[in-house]
C-alpha cells in the first residue's frame, strides 16, 4: 500500500512541476490572450477584426488582414512597443517578452478556428 501512495506522490509532483514551475507555451498564449483582451480588444475587437465601436470610430486595422499579417514580427513588435497613429504605445506597460507573446497572439488571430 505505501508504494501506491509513493507513486501517486511522484505523479502529483511531476504534474505540479509540468504545470506550475516549468514555462509553458500554452500558458504564454493564455497570458497573451488575456493581455490582448485587456489592452487591445476595445479597439481591435476580441477577434482582431477592428469591428468594435471604438475600432470603427478610429479606423482600426483588422489584425487578421493580409496587410497586417504580411508585416514582419519586428514591425509588429515595434508597433506594439512604440504605438502608431492613434494606437498608444505599450512599451511602458508590457515587458519585452509580453510584447513578443502579443506578436504571436496577433499571428494566431489570422489562423482558422
Amino acid at each position: 500500500m505505501p508504494r501506491h501512495f509513493l507513486r501517486i506522490a511522484i505523479v502529483a509532483a511531476a504534474a505540479f512541476l509540468a504545470t506550475v514551475v516549468m514555462p509553458s507555451t500554452s500558458r504564454a498564449q493564455t497570458d497573451a490572450a488575456k493581455s490582448f483582451k485587456t489592452n487591445c480588444a476595445l479597439c481591435h475587437a476580441p477577434d482582431g477584426s477592428g469591428n468594435s465601436s471604438a475600432g470603427r470610430a478610429l479606423g482600426t486595422k483588422d489584425l487578421r488582414s493580409q496587410e497586417v499579417q504580411a508585416k514582419s514580427d519586428s514591425d509588429l513588435t515595434l508597433t506594439v512597443t512604440k504605438g502608431k497613429g492613434k494606437m498608444p504605445a505599450f512599451g511602458g506597460k508590457l515587458k519585452p517578452d509580453e510584447i513578443k507573446q502579443m506578436t504571436a497572439c496577433i499571428r494566431d488571430l489570422a489562423k482558422p478556428k
